[in-house]
């Protein structure tokens, strides 16, 4: 069992930056892929970034390729998404979710657990 727990979210203007990360607890943080996704208003859920349970795979939807970045920090069981250049269309509720089987996908029902998800908010 892994409990997620994101954080970091706000308002920002158009333009800017802001990190979100997600703390895990749990066992064996390290041996799970990990993913953000978003959800906007009225909208489906979808993917944004996954990463390797190592880190050395990561891969992003192409509307935040070159904008965003994942990354995470296994001894501090926690993931991170940083988001540059952020455009009113990247409002949503950012959730981090984890795969127990180790796979760098895009198809949230590979995800086994998730957290409850944090604003972020760009203004225009």
């Amino acid at each position: 069992q892994v409990q997620l727990v994101e954080s970091g979210g706000g308002l920002v203007q158009a333009g800017g930056s802001l990190s979100v990360s997600c703390a895990a607890s749990g066992r064996a943080f390290s041996s799970y892929a990990m993913g953000w996704f978003r959800q906007a208003p009225g909208k489906e859920r979808e993917f944004v970034a996954a990463i390797s349970w190592s880190g050395d795979s990561t891969y992003y939807a192409d509307s935040v390729k070159g904008r965003f970045t994942i990354s995470r920090d296994n001894a501090k069981n926690t993931v991170y998404l940083q988001m540059n250049s952020l455009k009113p269309e990247d409002t949503a509720v950012y959730y981090c979710a984890a795969n127990a089987r180790v796979v760098v996908t895009s198809d949230s029902g590979e995800y086994d657990y998730w957290g409850q998800g944090t604003q972020v908010t760009v203004s225009s």
